[in-house]
């Protein structure tokens, strides 16, 4: 009798704990959308410390895997124009070129960044 009164007691305790969930970590796409914040100040700041001539796998070390890549050769150049979120524009989960500002590459040397790197570069 003792153990069913016990069993009793313990299941009714349980019981508004049925509906709790505790969430310690999301999955990594969960974690950056809900980190964009932060990343996109992060890339404000280190795009002002930029010095040109830079290669480009120091600058994906630093910065990470850009947000959009384009690319195209032209008179023997390679010509790689990538993309850093850096200002909130919509809030639907996407960035856009608009919501980005690009560094480009000619050779995997930064050359500039910036609409006026892209305009000079493709002219």
């Amino acid at each position: 009798m003792k153990s069913a009164h016990i069993l009793l007691l313990t299941a009714t305790m349980m019981l508004p704990l049925g509906g709790c969930v505790i969430k310690i970590n999301g999955d990594d796409r969960e974690s950056d959308h809900g980190n964009w914040r932060s990343i996109q100040q992060s890339n404000v700041q280190r795009i002002k410390l930029l010095e040109l001539g830079r290669s480009l796998s120091s600058i994906e070390s630093e910065f990470g895997t850009p947000d959009i890549v384009e690319s195209f050769q032209r008179d023997g150049n390679a010509y790689k124009v990538w993309f850093y979120r850096t200002q909130h524009v919509n809030s639907d989960g996407v960035t856009r070129r608009d919501e980005t500002t690009p560094l480009v590459f000619i050779d995997d040397e930064l050359v500039g960044w910036g609409e006026t790197a892209i305009d000079k570069a493709t002219r």
